[in-house]
């Protein structure tokens, strides 16, 4: 399930990608599905295990366009170990609300953008962020949990004071809302309960089935109650 809109980002074969709190490497994935050099960063080493498993067999299978590459790199967002100007674009999706030092990973992602690039920042989105935290202690009182909830001027502002311009907003995962409120309301690590059931069933078949009357039900609800909010920026020349 994607967040960044990939076109909005101006991503294009050839281009050299920093994916920074890549995870399991669902954007990482389809960038190099795309054409583009990706570099799936993290801090956990487990998880880019799985993440190199599956570039390999995504070559192996014929799934990327020849000359395409794809690595993982394991280290700390405050400090990338990359030279300035280093990538053409990048993707920092839901990561910097985990970080405390939110302004230093900031200037580390300006820091190793070309002049020119894009760069693509997705965080939950203020709203359904603010009903959750209500609702439950333990969707964000946890360690590595949610430590802030950012406004779209907040972060818009974080960003533009590194020397980067704004360029566009977006919502994603209208759907997910709901799930998340439900989850927070019945206990978050309680998925046997019948409503939690039930609603992850149809983000299950959402996602696997791709069924016209959600995918319609997710643009209308997007822009409303997106669970997550992404804000595009571009580093001037």
């Amino acid at each position: 399930m994607l967040t960044v809109d990939f076109d909005r980002l101006g991503l294009r074969p050839g281009d050299r990608v920093l994916d920074m709190g890549a995870g399991a490497g669902r954007h990482s994935f389809e960038m190099y599905r795309r054409g583009a050099d990706v570099v799936a960063f993290d801090q956990d080493a487990e998880e880019l295990s799985g993440v190199q498993d599956l570039f390999v067999a995504m070559r192996e299978a014929g799934e990327v366009p020849e000359g395409a590459e794809a690595d993982v790199k394991q280290g700390d967002a405050l400090a990338l170990p990359y030279p300035d100007g280093e990538f053409d674009r990048i993707v920092a999706a839901e990561v910097l609300e985990h970080i405390p030092a939110d302004i230093q990973a900031i200037e580390e992602l300006a820091r190793v953008l070309r002049p020119g690039g894009t760069l693509a920042v997705s965080v939950p989105r203020w709203f359904p962020e603010v009903v959750n935290w209500k609702l439950s202690e333990d969707y964000h009182n946890t360690p590595g949990g949610h430590i802030r909830i950012y406004t779209r001027e907040e972060l818009t502002d974080k960003v533009v004071k590194r020397g980067l311009e704004h360029v566009g907003t977006g919502y994603a995962h209208g759907l997910h809302s709901p799930y998340w409120w439900i989850k927070c309301a019945v206990g978050v690590e309680n998925d046997s309960h019948p409503l939690a059931k039930a609603y992850h069933q149809i983000l299950v078949w959402e996602i696997m089935k791709q069924p016209k009357a959600l995918q319609l039900a997710g643009r209308v609800l997007d822009p409303v109650i997106g669970k997550s909010m992404v804000l595009y920026f571009r580093k001037p020349e």
